[in-house]
Formats: structure tokens, C-alpha cells, sequence
């Protein structure tokens, strides 16, 4: 067992958050409250190799896993620029390319996406069904040589920004008749797609959306994967790393806010000419929430190995607790860096109380921690499921 990152990872991370500090948080917030995107930091991170870091070398990517895209995530999050669509574009659209995805498919998504041309979007969410794609209200069903979409989805990231959605969709099985999850890469400017920003109280570049898809059209080569059978295990693929990879955003978040307070409290002096980080009252909780953050980090690489090893089942275990830990641990270190900085931390200037939003929501999605106790409950503890 072994703790420590290769030569190459090692060198990935140094050269990331050199990146990520060049533009910094002020950077991230100016884009945010302008209503912009963060284009400049995503094209030179993809010209720099960084986004296409778990993407096969064949088609453009650095022939890495998850647990290199982690780092990514991690060390742009530590340096005040967490970027969601990490999560949404390399980690969950690309991932299921390259493991579900027809040749042609590859061909046409994957270089695009390893250099930063492209963005590719996932939308399962429903306003009833929430994540249960069980209960999926948006059916394709099959129309001459292609396909007829209609649903609506909720809470989409980067739509604006990208040029495909990977929609998750119901078709029904012709031996059955039942209805099963199937994957359809739709354009974003196709006759029938709209959508309709959220107004959302998170500090981001990146935009929230509803979708609605109204008879949206697409060819029968927009099915992911060689045929309907691909929908089940194509969906499930992008799971494990959404969820890794969201856990080392909030892991970087966390050290990110962890570092502005403990600089602020170090050098900080009302009493005397002691700093006010000599007093527990304020050291004890910022040591706290370093623990916290350390001991996310540890369950991320976890779950990163386990994943990149194919073991998917134990990833799955350790990528829910690692997701549950690092969103804690966001939380924590971002409310206490606020706490310790007094007023000063709830300026801009000071750049912790901009991260309040997006680590809230972190408990909440992509899987709430409730959802992960219950699934703790169920698959590690050999409880009842109880939803």
C-alpha cells in the first residue's frame, strides 16, 4: 500500500495548480458575477492536456483515469476555481464514450473533448423523478430510421456552453414492453430542444437549466452505444467518476478556504501582539476542518485506484463515501474560514463567503448524503432498503 503519487502525477498536480493560481479566485468570481464562462482558463487547460487526462491516447486524451482527472479537479478547486463542468464534460460524457460508446462515436466526441473544443452535457435529472431513473418521465420512442425525444429536465449544467447533451431517456423494450433507460447524445441546437435558466444563489460561471424536449428528432447513430442494451451499464459508467470527481472539487474548495483563513489568522493581531490564530478558539476549528478535508482526500484516492483498477463495485462504496466526506468537509472549512475572518470573511475581497453556495450544494447533489447513507445502510451495513 503505498500513499504516494507517481513522478507523472506528481508533475500533473504542480503544473495544474500553477495554472489554477495564475487566473485565481478573483478571476473565477469576476466571470461569475459578470455572467460569463471561465473560457480562458478551460481552452488553456485543454491545450495544456489537462482536461483530456482520462481519455484514451488514440483519440487525443493522456491515456490517464480518473485518478488523474481527480487531481485536476482538485488543484484548479484549491486555487479558487472550482469548475463543475470537469465533472460533467471529462469525467462523466467521456467516461461513457470510451466505454460504451459506438467507434464512430469516439472518433467524432473524444478529441474535441480532450482539447477543450468540445463540452458535452449529462442530463438525467427530472423535476419528479429527481436522479430515480426509475421513474423517468422523458421517453424516446423509435420514429422511421431514428428517434422522437420528449421530457424535461432540471438542474442541467452548462447547456449554454456545450454542443451536445447526453439526455437519459426511457424506450421500451420490444420483447417486453416495458420501458428501460437508454442514452441519446442530442445537439443543443436542435428543432424541439429549449431551455430556461435557474436563477440559483451559487457564486458560478456555470448556469443552471431547465430542458424541454418537444418531438426533439435525432438520428439513430444519437443511441450511445451499439444498441439499447448499452443504456443500463453506459448510465451506471458515469457514476463512480461524477461522483470521485466531485469530491476532489470539494476537497480543493476545502483546502482553498482552509489556506485564505489560516494566511488571515497567522498574521492577524488585536490583542497584543499575538496573532489570533495563537488562540483555540480559532486555531482548533481550522485544524479541525483540516483534518476533515484530509481524511476526504484519503477516501478520493480510494475510490480513484479502485475505479481505475476496474474494480467498480468497491469504487462505487468508496466514491459515494468519498463524495459524502468531501461535501462535509467543503462545508466545514468554507463556514469556518467565514467564522474565523470575522466581517473580513464575508467580503469579496477575502474570497471565502463566494464559496458558500457552491459548497451547500455539494451536500445536496449529485447525490444527496442522504442518498449515500441509505446507500451505506443497504450495501455496506446489509440493512433493508427503506425507499
Amino acid at each position: 500500500m503505498t500513499f504516494d503519487l507517481t513522478p507523472e502525477q506528481d508533475q500533473l498536480r504542480d503544473a495544474v495548480r500553477a495554472l489554477g493560481r495564475r487566473y485565481g479566485h478573483g478571476y473565477f468570481v469576476e466571470k461569475a458575477k459578470a455572467g460569463e464562462h471561465t473560457t480562458e482558463l478551460w481552452a488553456e487547460a485543454g491545450r495544456l492536456g489537462y482536461l483530456g487526462v482520462n481519455i484514451p491516447t488514440e483519440y487525443g486524451g493522456g491515456g490517464g483515469g480518473i485518478t488523474e482527472l481527480a487531481i485536476v479537479c482538485e488543484e484548479l478547486a484549491a486555487a479558487g476555481c472550482p469548475l463543475l463542468l470537469l465533472v460533467v464534460s471529462p469525467a462523466i460524457a467521456a467516461t461513457v464514450l470510451t466505454r460504451h460508446g459506438t467507434e464512430e462515436q469516439r472518433k467524432r466526441h473524444l478529441p474535441g473533448l480532450a482539447d477543450g473544443s468540445q463540452k458535452i452535457v449529462f442530463a438525467i435529472t427530472e423535476p419528479e423523478a429527481g436522479s430515480n431513473f426509475h421513474r423517468l418521465g422523458t421517453v424516446a420512442r423509435r420514429d422511421g430510421d431514428g428517434w422522437l425525444l420528449n421530457g424535461r429536465k432540471c438542474y442541467i449544467s452548462g447547456v449554454d456552453e456545450a454542443g451536445h447533451v447526453l439526455v437519459v431517456a426511457r424506450t421500451e423494450d420490444s420483447s417486453t414492453g416495458r420501458l428501460k433507460p437508454a442514452l441519446f447524445l442530442v445537439p443543443t441546437d436542435v428543432a424541439g430542444l429549449t431551455r430556461s435558466r435557474l436563477d440559483m444563489e451559487i457564486v458560478s460561471p456555470e448556469n443552471q437549466f431547465l430542458l424541454y424536449l418537444d418531438d426533439v428528432r435525432v438520428p439513430a447513430d444519437a443511441l450511445l452505444g451499439e444498441s439499447l442494451d448499452a443504456g443500463l451499464p453506459a448510465l451506471f459508467a458515469g457514476l463512480n467518476p461524477e461522483r470521485i470527481t466531485v469530491a476532489a472539487m470539494g476537497a480543493g474548495t476545502g483546502r482553498y478556504a482552509i489556506e485564505r483563513a489560516s494566511e488571515y489568522t497567522a498574521t492577524r493581531k488585536v490583542w497584543g501582539g499575538r496573532s489570533i490564530g495563537s488562540h483555540q478558539g480559532v486555531s482548533h476549528p481550522l485544524a479541525h476542518a483540516a483534518v476533515q478535508v484530509e481524511l476526504a482526500r484519503l477516501m478520493i484516492q480510494k475510490a480513484a485506484t479502485l475505479y481505475d483498477a476496474g474494480r467498480d463495485l468497491e469504487a462505487g462504496v468508496s466514491g459515494n463515501m468519498a463524495k459524502y466526506a468531501a461535501g462535509e468537509a467543503a462545508a466545514l472549512a468554507v463556514d469556518t474560514a467565514v467564522q474565523v475572518l470575522g466581517g473580513a470573511g464575508m467580503t469579496t475581497e477575502y474570497g471565502v463567503a463566494t464559496l458558500l453556495g457552491a459548497v451547500r450544494a455539494g451536500r445536496i447533489a449529485p447525490v444527496s448524503r442522504e442518498m449515500i447513507l441509505n446507500f451505506v445502510a443497504q450495501h455496506v451495513l446489509g440493512q433493508d432498503k427503506s425507499y
